[in-house]
C-alpha cells in the first residue's frame, strides 16, 4: 500500500500540483475510494488508520521531491505531530509554530467544541513546504464499534470554530453538540461573556436569538459506510464499472501491448489501470461509490476477493515507469493511463457487461492463478485442501 499510494500521489502531483492532492485528501468519497483502490477494506474504519500509515512510510523517500510531508498517525503518533511539525519549519522554512497551532486547534475542536460521542485517537496532518496542510482525523465510539473521520483542509478554513470541516464521515448520531456550527455562533459569544463575569442571564438571550434563526451550517459531504462488508450491487454504480471493462478492452490493445502479452495478468492489470487512473484524474462526484474501487485489487479481508498479487504487483510496476519516464519529459506511458480514464467515461453510457456477483465470481475463481492473498492466507493454499476434500 506505501509503494502504491506514494506512486499514486506522484502522478496527481505531476499531473494536478500537491495542493489539489491535499484538496482530494480533504474529500471523504475520495478518500475511500484512494484506500479502497489500494487493497484495504473498503467498508473498514481502518481503512483511515492503513492510508494515512501508508502515505508517510511511502512519501517518507520522497519529501524532497514533492514536497508533501505526513506527519501525525495513530495513538501515540499523533502526540508527536507538534514535535514532527517543529522540525519540518526548521528543516524546509515553514512557520513551524503556526503549524503546531492548527494542528492543536484542529484537535482541540473536534474532541470539544464538537462532543458527538467518539473520542479521537488518530490525527494525520499532511502538509507542503508552502504550508498549505490537509487534517484526516478520527474517533471511535467503542460502546457501538463506530468510528467518525474529521476532514480539514486550510485553504476552506477562515475560522476554527465556525463551519472549518471540509467534511465529515459517519453515521449520524443524533442531536449532538456542535459548537463550530454556524448557528452556535451565539452560543460561542455567551460563553465568552460568561467567562467575563457579564453573567448567566445572556445566555437566555442568546439561546432566544438561537432558535429563532431558520439559517442552517450548509451540508458537508457526509459519508456513512453499510453495516455489510462484502460488496454488493447496491454499493456499486455498475455502468461505471462497465465502463472500465470496455475502456480496458479497447485501450489496452492499442496503448499497453506489452503489457497484454504477460500471461494471465496483462489484460487484468489493464482493468486495475484503468480505476487507478480514475482515482487520478476522476472528478469528486465520480467516487460516491467507493466500494468499485475495491474491484481493482481485492481486498485484504478476502471482500470483495483475495488481493491479486500479481496485478498489484504488475499495476505499480507500470505507474513507477509512467512516473518516472514523466519527469524526465517522456509524457507517453502517462498519458496512456489519462486516455484509458477517459474512454472509460465516454464508454459507459453504452457499455454492458457482467453483473457484479459474475465478475465477483470471475475473479474469485482467477484467484488462486493471479497469486490472491488475505489476511487469511494465499488463496491457492486455502483451495488446495478443499479440492482434496471434493476429490
Amino acid at each position: 500500500m506505501a509503494t502504491l499510494g506514494a506512486v499514486i500521489c506522484q502522478a496527481i502531483v505531476h499531473h494536478y500540483g500537491r495542493d489539489e492532492f491535499l484538496r482530494r485528501l480533504s474529500h471523504p468519497f475520495w478518500f475511500q475510494s484512494f484506500g479502497a483502490v489500494m487493497g484495504m477494506d473498503w467498508h473498514s474504519s481502518g481503512i483511515t488508520t492503513s492510508v494515512i500509515g501508508a502515505l508517510k512510510r511511502g512519501l517518507a523517500p520522497l519529501e524532497s521531491e514533492l514536497g508533501i510531508h505526513v506527519c501525525g498517525g495513530r495513538g501515540k503518533h499523533s502526540r508527536r505531530t507538534p514535535d514532527e511539525l517543529r522540525l519540518l519549519g526548521d528543516r524546509v522554512g515553514v512557520d513551524g509554530a503556526a503549524l503546531t497551532r492548527a494542528s492543536r486547534l484542529v484537535a482541540k475542536v473536534d474532541s470539544a467544541a464538537v462532543q458527538d460521542g467518539f473520542d479521537l485517537y488518530l490525527h494525520g496532518f499532511i502538509v507542503t513546504d508552502d504550508g498549505c496542510w490537509t487534517v484526516v482525523q478520527q474517533g471511535m465510539n467503542g460502546d457501538q464499534r463506530q468510528a467518525r473521520r474529521y476532514h480539514w483542509h486550510s485553504a476552506d478554513v477562515a475560522d476554527f470554530v465556525d463551519a472549518p470541516h471540509s467534511a465529515i464521515d459517519g453515521p449520524a448520531k443524533g442531536e449532538i453538540i456542535n459548537l463550530t456550527d454556524k448557528r452556535a455562533a451565539g452560543s460561542r459569544l455567551a460563553q465568552l461573556d460568561l467567562l467575563a463575569d457579564l453573567g448567566p442571564d445572556r445566555v437566555v438571550d442568546h439561546y432566544a436569538a438561537l432558535i429563532a434563526q431558520p439559517a442552517a451550517q450548509p451540508l458537508l459531504p457526509h459519508l456513512v459506510m453499510p453495516a455489510h462488508h462484502d460488496v454488493r450491487a447496491s454499493d456499486v454504480f455498475v455502468r461505471r464499472l462497465h465502463g472500465t471493462l470496455a475502456a480496458a478492452a479497447e485501450r489496452g490493445p492499442v496503448d499497453f501491448p506489452d503489457l497484454l502479452l504477460t500471461p494471465g495478468v496483462g489484460a487484468r492489470t489493464v482493468q486495475s489501470l484503468a480505476m487507478v487512473a480514475e482515482v487520478v484524474h476522476g472528478a469528486p462526484y465520480r467516487f460516491q461509490d467507493p466500494a468499485r474501487f475495491s474491484l481493482a485489487h481485492g481486498g485484504k479481508d478476502r471482500h470483495p476477493y483475495p488481493v491479486p498479487i500479481k496485478v498489484y504487483d504488475e499495476t505499480i510496476r507500470v505507474l513507477k515507469s509512467a512516473v518516472q519516464n514523466a519527469r524526465l519529459g517522456r509524457e507517453e506511458e502517462l498519458g496512456a493511463l489519462q486516455r484509458l480514464d477517459h474512454q472509460a467515461r465516454d464508454l459507459e453510457r453504452t457499455a454492458e457487461g457482467p453483473s457484479l456477483d459474475a465478475f465477483i465470481a470471475r475473479e474469485r475463481d482467477a484467484s488462486p492463478a493471479l497469486g490472491g492473498r488475505s489476511v487469511f492466507g494465499w488463496e491457492a493454499e486455502i483451495l488446495e485442501p478443499r479440492k482434496a476434500g471434493r476429490e
